[in-house]
């Protein structure tokens, strides 16, 4: 059986699917970034909600890629787990 990095090293030879992930290379690693903070913090989506007042559903949608926070909602989920917003244009 092939492991998910196998199949997207495979994927990513196609062009047209190489293009459209690309595009959405920025938007999941700040997917990345808020998950692996929430896991490394110990916790749960409701947990962030109560912290920062964002409903748990509008935490899951951002989580899986189904919401547009925006730069405040970036902002309070930053501040949840002690951090600061950093965007950079590189």
């Amino acid at each position: 059986m092939e492991t998910l990095d196998q199949y997207l090293e495979k994927q990513l030879k196609n062009p047209k699917f190489k293009k459209e992930w690309d595009e959405l290379e920025d938007e999941y690693q700040i997917i990345q970034n808020i998950v692996e903070a929430r896991l490394a913090a110990h916790m749960t989506q409701m947990q962030l909600s109560e912290l920062t007042g964002i409903t748990q559903s509008d935490i899951s949608k951002i989580e899986n890629g189904n919401g547009n926070p925006s730069l405040k909602t970036l902002q309070k989920i930053a501040r949840a787990f002690g951090k600061k917003l950093k965007i950079e244009l590189v």
